[in-house]
């Protein structure tokens, strides 16, 4: 049975992690919000890419490029996972590892078992789980600065190269594997294909009401889609990090809340127990005061 002291250092301990807990849900609160503000930023300009590519793609003009035009022959595929590289975050990169290694799997039982596959892990935590599952046809690749953590202009350049390995035939396909955020509460993993973009992905969710006749493409329709396409490739690998990061940090939130409610139930357990030892002990001592002066 514990002591007085023992339970007195045990509250202490569980009352310092409350605290902790307490004000890491608070951080990461505030990080969420940074964050949801970044997203809301960003899908504007998106979405204004996504209109003048949509016009072009309904004028009737004639243009193309490397970027959208898919393989005939799919033998190599690039997959990007991100990840975290911090820990605390609960079931957040098991349910990013689940959900890409199901991928994984469709992915070889669509092009077959043959197909290799480079998985560039982004986090410390999710390169250590698909390290477990690297074979003969399954690699792990790494970039140099490319982390959960990177900013703007490290995703440019993580984008750029992706790019670059799809259009001098290196990769077939380029996909990413993330944590789409849609709440606090609420983050699920999703998978996109990167490269070859397809018109589905140009045209969904598009303002493409506005007559196209009306339109003059200067220099030309074909010279504005292939500047337009890689801002629209960049500006998708900025909001897919951001989302990422955000459900990092919903992730932490909801951990954290469910570290300091199991903190404050076992305080109170604690507090509990120690009250009762201490009545037990006051009572003891006054019989044994009692008992001295009955036997004067």
């Amino acid at each position: 049975m514990a002591t007085l002291r023992e339970l007195k250092t045990r509250i202490g301990s569980v009352a310092s992690s409350e605290k902790i807990t307490g004000a890491m849900k608070m951080i990461s609160s505030a990080k969420v919000h940074k964050f949801e503000l970044s997203l809301k930023q960003l899908v504007p300009y998106r979405e204004k890419i996504k209109s003048v590519m949509a016009h072009i793609m309904q004028s009737g003009t004639d243009f193309s490029s490397p970027l959208i035009e898919p393989r005939h022959e799919v033998r190599k595929i690039a997959l990007a996972v991100f990840g975290s590289d911090d820990g605390l975050c609960g079931a957040y990169n098991i349910n990013i590892f689940k959900a890409a290694l199901a991928e994984i799997r469709k992915l070889q039982s669509q092009y077959g078992n043959n197909v290799d596959i480079d998985l560039y892990p982004i986090g410390q935590k999710m390169h250590k789980a698909l390290s477990k599952i690297a074979d003969s046809h399954i690699h792990i690749r790494t970039v140099d600065g490319v982390n959960s953590k990177m900013e703007a202009q490290k995703v440019n350049e993580f984008t750029h190269e992706l790019r670059n390995r799809f259009s001098d035939s290196t990769y077939d396909m380029v996909c990413v594997e993330y944590m789409k955020f849609y709440s606090m509460s609420r983050q699920k993993p999703l998978f996109e294909t990167l490269f070859p973009i397809s018109g589905e992905t140009l045209l969904e969710g598009s303002d493409s009401g506005v007559s196209t006749g009306l339109c003059i493409f200067e220099p030309d329709a074909n010279s504005i889609f292939n500047a337009v396409l890689p801002m629209f490739v960049l500006s998708t690998m900025q909001e897919i990090t951001i989302e990422n990061r955000a459900s990092e940090q919903a992730a932490r939130v909801m951990a954290m809340q469910s570290a300091n409610d199991n903190a404050k139930k076992l305080l109170e357990g604690l507090r509990l127990e120690y009250n009762k030892l201490r009545q037990e002990n006051i009572t003891t001592e006054l019989l044994d005061i009692l008992g001295g002066q009955v036997e004067r």
